[in-house]
């Protein structure tokens, strides 16, 4: 059926809502939470201080559990999945398709090394997708002439694996992850094959060659001017803007092995000086705003993360099935793909995949209204970023906007853009406020997504049959926690900002999708019910109080079918999202140590953060780590090694538990006349619970003795505290 245009719809949008037996199941659940509460209320402790407040504690902190399971629930009620027409498109648009502009960002040369970068940008030079109207522009915020060599070799390298991708359609199309994990394709000539291969091993041996070294021979030096640029900076946090236009693509002379047209490559490193606040990937991003708009200014922005490879190369097409739809098109302000990794072991060892996320809850926040920006494997509106609000007869003349031309030549344009990029240029102006990504806030893409949001924009969440984008997920413990600290405080700080839900939000979007972000606004804060969770229950154990029913009161069967029925659905939730049933176990036990750990130092720190006692910080997430620490990954074996206080907390609740559980015990074993089992039984369970949840914990503690274990000034330190704390219980 057509649109209101006369036209079938580039794309569809499908309920793929829960059965109804599903929905009743969950129905049931809440009937027991609902009982939960109940009890809590009528069996309220009339006599002893402590124990009156341990079960007062216990009551709010089951309520936000309730509540946050509500929520959580509410999102996924009635999800919805999209399907685009790559073929209608084809028919209308073909010949008018926009151009578009590729962003991606790198920081740090150490952990983000030069050849995964490069791999990152020809998987996105090699798109299904004319030429002439794609541009990558790569944002180097560690200023390295090393990564600026690889992306020298890159260019070179492209007219040769651009048209063999294209020629032989293989996917994916970064040349690293195409040469590992693909064997020699039928269909693919084998001498060709084996030649594009050798090309490909030649250049990252160079490469890596070089990166060995440290530095830039005075040979390579003199094959590109753009070398001389590195004379005068001063250090990655000190120097001048460096703009290179390492292929023009609109030079006749631009052409790939077969005669055709190379899309446009160019190297950036914005102006730092130590005067100038730089805003992080804030700040690269709006410096390639600007500089992209004066080189080949495409109305469509695509931005991933330096790691993250393009694994479809229709990707932009899906993409542009969204924005260019006749009747529902001019809506949107951006399209934003799961967030999917490559590197995850088959039991998901640090529950990195976010396979129940990105399958079941952006699917149903879609249904709400739309996804938040989640800062990579995103396309947007160049407008929606420049501060224009959506208007409903805003309508977009595709063919004007296919046929704008950008005037001068590379190396004008080069000296233009430097101003574009430079520190002052910011100075007295709306960016960063009103325009392009938002500063001032710990997760500035979450904030820039919700204001496009809230300035009258939709989102669209789609997730294609084969996987879009794929990155690496930190491949140890310490990188996870430290990475959920930083995405957990950047959504409360977002909650809690001036232009957060509770200010602006609630004046523009629905309150159904405000209650969807707030699954991740208040990540941080259920740090504070589960750590009440995790230790008051023990410690009270030890004096011998009981915060349940007993296990022959028919108020038991609430909390045990409350708690199993949940955690039995989402097991079933898990296995039906391509899981495993360790997987799901793993994925308990990250969930217990990031609310524990990093949602806690989260929290604090935002709070720190808003009063104005610490500054907001960037941390860039490793993408490499040591040998040693590689293969006990492939083990799926936990690595601790290094002292952090996220570790000091993780041990001290652990071994709390332990000697918790032991004490609890000898209870139950020394006063049977008591039946002290019955009466403690729950807090015996869940103490149980979290010291099998905590296993690793103890061998890294006590049995291990590789580089990986727990060190011993966290063993020392956790070993204390948690004796003190018992110590006191039992006072």
């Amino acid at each position: 059926m057509g649109n209101s245009n006369g036209y079938l719809p580039l794309f569809e949008t499908r309920s793929s809502g829960r059965p109804f037996l599903i929905k009743l199941y969950v129905l049931t659940i809440f009937v027991a939470i609902c009982m939960i509460w109940v009890y809590r209320v009528r069996y309220l402790p009339v006599e002893g201080v402590l124990e009156r407040w341990a079960w007062i504690g216990m009551f709010f902190a089951e309520l936000w559990f309730s509540i946050y399971w509500f929520i959580t629930h509410l999102v996924r009620w009635n999800p919805i999945c999209r399907y685009t027409f790559k073929d209608r498109l084809y028919q209308r648009f073909e010949k008018d398709l926009p151009g578009v502009d590729i962003f991606v960002c790198t920081a740090d040369l150490e952990m983000e090394p030069p050849i995964m970068v490069i791999n990152t940008v020809l998987s996105m030079m090699a798109y299904d997708y004319p030429p002439e109207k794609l541009s990558v522009y790569l944002s180097d915020d560690g200023v390295s002439e090393l990564t600026f060599y690889a992306m020298l070799e890159a260019s070179r390298f492209s007219k040769y694996w651009l048209p063999f991708c294209k020629q032989f359609n293989v996917e994916p199309r970064s040349p690293e992850a195409y040469f590992h994990n693909e064997p020699l394709d039928d269909h693919v000539n084998d001498k060709e094959w084996l030649f594009i291969k050798k090309l490909y091993g030649d250049m990252k041996n160079r490469i890596e060659a070089t990166s060995n070294q440290g530095q830039v021979s005075e040979e390579i030096r003199k094959e590109h001017k753009g070398f001389s640029e590195w004379d005068f900076v001063s250090s990655r946090h000190d120097h001048q803007t460096i703009v290179q236009i390492l292929i023009d693509g609109r030079d006749p002379l631009a052409m790939d092995s077969e005669a055709q047209r190379l899309p446009t490559l160019v190297y950036l490193s914005r102006e730092k000086r130590p005067q100038y606040p730089h805003n992080f990937k804030a700040g690269a991003m709006n410096a390639l705003i600007r500089v992209s708009s004066r080189i080949s200014n495409g109305p469509i922005i695509m931005n991933v993360d330096c790691d993250m490879y393009s694994n479809n190369s229709n990707s932009i097409r899906d993409a542009l099935c969204f924005f260019m739809d006749e009747e529902k098109g001019h809506e949107i302000g951006y399209i934003q793909f799961p967030q999917s990794m490559k590197n995850v072991t088959k039991n998901d060892l640090y529950g990195n995949s976010l396979k129940v996320i990105f399958k079941m809850e952006f699917p149903g926040i879609d249904a709400n209204g739309g996804p938040m920006y989640i800062g990579t494997g995103c396309f947007h509106r160049r407008v929606n970023l420049c501060e224009r609000k959506h208007c409903n007869e805003h309508e977009v003349d595709w063919k004007r906007e296919s046929d704008m031309k950008i005037e001068g030549n590379a190396r004008d344009l080069e000296e233009e853009c430097k101003a574009l990029a430079s520190c002052a240029y910011e100075e007295n102006t709306q960016w960063g406020k009103e325009v392009g990504l938002m500063y001032g806030y710990l997760l500035e893409d979450g904030m820039t997504g919700f204001s496009i949001r809230c300035r009258g924009w939709r989102s669209v969440y789609f997730n294609p049959e084969r996987t879009a984008f794929l990155g690496l997920a930190p491949t140890t413990l310490l990188q996870t926690l430290v990475q959920q600290e930083r995405w957990s405080k950047g959504e409360l700080h977002i909650l809690l900002s001036r232009r957060g839900p509770f200010f602006d939000g609630y004046k523009s979007l629905p309150l159904r999708l405000l209650l969807s972000y707030c699954i991740y606004f208040l990540w941080a804060a259920n740090c504070f019910p589960t750590l009440y969770y995790v230790v008051v229950p023990s410690l009270c154990m030890l004096r011998g109080i009981s915060l349940f029913p007993k296990a022959s009161s028919p108020w038991f069967q609430a909390f045990a079918y409350a708690i199993l029925a949940d955690r039995a659905y989402g097991l079933v939730e898990f296995l039906w999202c391509d899981g495993t049933l360790q997987g799901w176990w793993n994925d308990q036990r990250i969930w217990m140590f990031k609310r524990t750990t990093s949602y806690l130092v989260g929290f604090c720190d935002t709070v720190l953060t808003m009063a104005g006692f610490t500054n907001p910080a960037f941390v860039v997430t490793a993408k490499v780590s040591s040998a040693d620490s590689c293969k006990r990954y492939e083990q799926e074996i936990m690595e601790f090694g290094v002292p952090s206080p996220l570790f000091d907390i993780l041990a001290t609740l652990a071994l709390l538990n332990m000697f918790c559980l032991i004490g609890g015990i000898r209870m139950v074993i020394s006063d049977v006349e008591n039946k002290v089992s019955d009466v403690l039984a729950s807090q015996i369970v869940l103490s149980g619970l979290i010291v099998l949840i905590n296993l690793p914990v103890y061998q890294g503690l006590f049995f291990r003795k590789d580089s990986g274990s727990i060190p011993n000034p966290v063993t020392l330190k956790s070993l204390t505290a948690s004796l003190v704390a018992c110590s006191i219980a039992l006072l």
